[in-house]
């Protein structure tokens, strides 16, 4: 079943409820909440997407995320995609959105960040490898590795906005 969505608009103000799927093919703003999730030692959770998923498969992603459903807020977005795809309970602080026009359509993205325990328990039908990345090991690897499109501004902007 697809996802119901709240449609927005530049200023994040909600239009209407139209599912996920449709936000995406019209190329409706609709909101995403992402994380980037560290261990205490300061590393970067860092994973490949599973080859079967319609978006992106195969793809390396800095964050973890998804959809906002209606009435989500972003923080509790983030919280929920946390739990469904890494197992991992707590509240991620969001830190800035920004319109992200990068990946399959205009969406709001919604980026936090979380501290997580390692080890975490990835869902196999999301993620197919992850490990920890030092500040260094993943710009490398942003160059070398293939990432979703909103990997790289979303990871930039982080760096940023903690500078």
């Amino acid at each position: 079943m697809d996802e119901l969505v709240e449609r927005v608009d530049g200023q994040d103000r909600v239009l209407a409820v139209v599912t996920c799927r449709q936000a995406v093919r019209e190329g409706w703003l609709h909101r995403i909440a992402s994380t980037v999730c560290r261990d205490e030692r300061g590393r970067f959770f860092v994973h490949r997407r599973s080859d079967h998923l319609s978006r992106f498969p195969g793809l390396h992603e800095v964050m973890v995320g998804g959809a906002a459903i209606v009435g989500e807020s972003y923080e509790q977005a983030a919280a929920r995609e946390l739990t469904e795809e890494l197992g991992v309970r707590g509240l991620p602080r969001l830190l800035f959105t920004f319109i992200n026009r990068s990946g399959l359509s205009p969406h709001w993205l919604g980026v936090h960040e979380a501290v997580i325990p390692d080890p975490v328990a990835p869902d196999p039908d999301e993620i197919a490898w992850h490990g920890w990345l030092t500040e260094a090991e993943l710009h490398s690897a942003l160059l070398e590795w293939r990432f979703t499109p909103d990997s790289h501004e979303a990871f930039s902007r982080y760096l940023a906005f903690r500078r």
